[in-house]
């Protein structure tokens, strides 16, 4: 049975990721008013921000997550990488966002 409080914190990232890329919500028009979105850079920032949370949960949990866990997971993931193939790409936006360590 899939923990709650996980897949709370999984829906949480999707559905910030998917306000900052255009799906208008309560939440959506939070982040809008409180000038966290307000480029397309930085929509796309946040959204790729999220990726890479949900990608480091990912990692960090394999091998410890239910089925019905690991398929959310792997589903919010591959959900938010083709939004973001989708979307013309703007210069220099990859420069901007963190590296992760890959040790």
């Amino acid at each position: 049975m899939p923990h709650p409080e996980f897949v709370g914190l999984v829906q949480s990232l999707l559905a910030t990721a998917e306000a900052a890329l255009g799906d208008f919500t309560a939440t959506s028009a939070r982040l809008r008013n409180d000038g966290l979105i307000e480029t397309p850079q930085r929509a796309r920032r946040t959204a790729e921000r999220s990726l890479g949370l949900l990608g480091m949960l990912a990692e960090k949990t394999r091998g410890n997550l239910d089925f019905t866990e690991a398929e959310l997971l792997t589903e919010a993931i591959a959900s938010l990488r083709r939004r973001l193939a989708e979307l013309p790409d703007a210069p220099g936006m990859g420069d901007e966002l963190p590296m992760r360590d890959p040790s």
